[in-house]
């Protein structure tokens, strides 16, 4: 059975940024959820769910640092910069999602501010930003530019704010005076600055995928800005990442491209959400099969993550820290095929373009993905214990592809895989435990099959399969 890159993807058509399948929007199918369980098995919500299925983003990064021409792969400076030395000439949101759309991405996030605190929209809250710089005479507004082309390429819009580091407000590890004053007036009139900031982004550009905070938001009990009411306000159907109060995703642990296997899309429910907290922070990689609160893995990484490189920001002479296509492969079955979501960060150079080479090995990584995936030999969906895909002549295998269907939750918690032979023997192909949104596995065994099977030998309820594909 033929399909293609969308089809593998589930986002087969999107209208107004709406993911659909088929011809059902995941508000439509996610208001279907009528097959109830008398357990208390946790379940996504609507954003949630939306998220999960966008698999594959990319993380835009760009600062005053760049245009200024201190390079640092990670931008972890205390210095602030001229605002007029902000003017790159080139700067093209359209060429950076022509590559997130040739990468395959569904989704795309801007870094609106970073460590340097540069607001990279038209703000009054403080006067280091767009309205300061060279670029377009003070008029310019990156975000607002961003977002019009991830509607242009259909690339869901996400933004990303620190409010954890701000060199213009000495803010270190998310207080002022360098990280020492907390619970200080100026503490205080920061906190007021971030609440703006959050409102200026949630409330101008429409609606958003995401909104990532790095290392997470202090919350008022902690001395930090109240910037969740105002989220909630103004994207009620987006993602927040996060604070002690909300973590709809969870990072995995890592910035080397892999989740662990099993894991779980469901965490305990710790007394604080975040990965600082022991009890969350041992389940990071893996997740919690008993665990109460819904809250899936994040995989990120820098493109330039090898040969010694690991630069989110562009750093000159690092053409060769790009990952390999068989490295970005591994990535994403590592990631997305372990029921993880798949973020690669990509720099933009001092002139406002994604570089050349760069560019490139996306265009070439979502080419071997429709390649590898875009053609199944068979489909299968199905509710109960087993589902079979029937093939027209004995196949050889090289890969398989299950997917539950979590508006339910995860049910399974172990299967087996099975072929059968022209001979009318059944075999082993593998054996797992988590399936969760995707679980992407090889098979090694050299025979040919007419039959294959997905066996779940243990679930906490009814397991509804919402794709079981071969390649």
């Amino acid at each position: 059975m033929a399909t293609n890159r969308r089809h593998f993807l589930k986002t087969s058509a999107l209208s107004g940024l709406t993911f659909a399948i088929g011809k059902k929007s995941f508000a439509e199918l996610y208001c279907m959820r009528d097959h109830s369980s008398d357990k208390n098995i946790p379940l996504p919500t609507y954003p949630q769910l939306e998220w999960q299925d966008s698999e594959l983003g990319l993380i835009f990064h760009f600062d005053i640092s760049i245009t200024a021409k201190n390079f640092n792969g990670d931008n972890d400076i205390r210095e602030t910069f001229n605002p007029k030395d902000y003017n790159p000439r080139k700067l093209d949101t359209d060429q950076w999602l022509k590559a997130a759309k040739a990468a395959g991405a569904t989704y795309a996030t801007f870094v609106a501010t970073h460590f340097c605190g540069f607001l990279q929209w038209q703000s009054d809250l403080y006067p280091y930003g767009l309205k300061q710089a060279a670029w377009k005479n003070g008029k310019g507004d990156i975000v607002a530019d961003f977002v019009e082309s991830c509607y242009k390429y259909n690339i869901r819009p996400g933004l990303y704010l620190s409010t954890n580091n701000n060199a213009y407000w000495q803010v270190h590890n998310h207080y002022v005076d360098w990280g020492k004053g907390k619970g200080t007036a100026k503490q205080m009139e920061f906190n007021r600055i971030c609440e703006g900031m959050v409102e200026e982004l949630c409330s101008r550009y429409g609606r958003l995928l995401q909104i990532w905070f790095d290392a997470g938001n202090k919350t008022p009990a902690e001395g930090g800005p109240d910037v969740l009411p105002i989220f909630e306000k103004y994207q009620r159907n987006g993602i927040f990442y996060s604070s002690t109060k909300r973590a709809d995703f969870r990072w995995v642990g890592n910035e080397l491209g892999f989740a662990d296997y099993p894991c779980w899309a469901t965490m305990p429910n710790a007394a604080k959400l975040s990965h600082t907290s022991p009890e969350w922070g041992k389940y990071l990689g893996t997740g919690d099969p008993g665990g109460t609160i819904w809250s899936p893995a994040m995989v990120d990484t820098p493109l330039r993550g090898t040969n010694g490189a690991h630069s989110w920001f562009w750093k000159p002479g690092q053409e060769n820290g790009i990952y390999s296509l068989e490295q970005m492969m591994q990535i994403y079955e590592h990631s997305v095929g372990r029921n993880s979501n798949m973020v690669l960060g990509v720099v933009i150079n001092p002139d406002g373009l994604v570089p050349e080479g760069d560019a490139q090995r996306l265009a070439e990584f979502g080419e071997l993905l429709n390649k590898k995936y875009g053609n199944p030999l068979g489909i299968a969906k199905g509710e109960g214990k087993n589902v079979t895909i029937n093939l027209k002549t004995p196949q050889s295998l090289n890969q398989y592809i299950v997917q539950e269907d979590i508006r339910f939750g995860e049910r399974v918690r172990s299967y087996v895989v099975k072929g059968q032979l022209a001979t009318d023997d059944w075999i082993i192909l593998d054996k797992g435990s988590c399936i969760g949104h995707k679980r992407i596995a090889s098979v090694s065994n050299p025979g040919k099959f007419k039959q294959i099977l997905l066996d779940i030998t243990e679930s906490t309820d009814v397991p509804f399969i919402r794709e079981f594909m071969v390649l």
